[in-house]
């Protein structure tokens, strides 16, 4: 149940899009045919599933204060936490480089049409969002980081995905000259992004509601067990 809460959270209520507005440069840029945004899409996903685990292995056994005591006692006092950008950063180019590698084998119309977008992961802020994500929410086990990178890849996936095909739609609709563009591009990303929060209460709404009833009769049967004392001591 942990792991499939945090995977729908990831994808719609916590989308890196709408939610946190992060790899806004690829979305916009990649988004203009849906070919391209699947080609990038899918690329996210891969990135982010491999790369999240692996950052929370390095946070958990290199980075942490006191993560080296594995090595030996006297590295328990270490603290690396200030090489985490460092070590994720290289740890996302190394991913990313194998991506390129890879499209360009098999894919060379993808790798031409994505151009510069596809090197440019390494530094898209999605990316490395996921990693900081993970470790300032303190993810507990090797799995849930990587249900949380899968999830995140493919909540960005199906953003550029949506707003690729409603771009290709309304290129023949009758939009107003000064909302040409990214005007209607942002109004529209808007619009989705509260969309998407509307999927908030499938997984809040109804344990706050189980969570507060017990409370309620828990506080009413207290209150009745106290005026029958009273009265209890009243007839005494």
């Amino acid at each position: 149940m942990e792991y499939l809460e945090l995977f729908f959270k990831s994808i719609f209520i916590d989308n890196m899009v709408f939610a946190t507005f992060l790899g806004m440069c690829s979305y916009l840029a990649v988004s203009k045919k849906v070919s391209t945004a699947v080609g990038l899409g899918a690329a996210v996903i891969f990135v982010l599933l491999v790369t999240v685990p692996l950052n929370w292995l390095l946070d958990q056994y290199i980075l942490r204060p006191g993560a080296l005591a594995w090595v030996g006692e006297e590295f328990a006092s270490y603290d690396l936490s200030f090489l985490s950008f460092i070590m994720f950063i290289a740890t996302i180019a190394t991913m990313v480089q194998l991506v390129e590698i890879i499209v360009e084998k098999f894919s060379p119309s993808l790798y031409n049409s994505l151009g510069i977008f596809l090197p440019l992961i390494a530094v898209n802020c999605a990316i490395l969002g996921g990693s900081l994500f993970m470790q300032s929410r303190e993810i507990a086990t090797i799995g849930l980081a990587t249900v949380y990178g899968l999830g995140s890849g493919i909540g960005w996936f199906l953003a550029i995905l949506a707003i690729a095909a409603i771009r290709e739609k309304i290129r023949y609709s009758n939009v107003p000259a000064p909302l040409r563009g990214l005007g209607i591009t942002f109004i529209i990303t808007g619009l989705m992004a509260i969309g998407f929060m509307s999927f908030g209460g499938m997984l809040t709404g109804g344990d706050e509601e189980t969570k507060e009833a017990p409370k309620e009769v828990a506080v009413e049967t207290s209150e009745i067990e106290k005026t029958k004392n009273k009265e209890t001591k009243i007839i005494n």
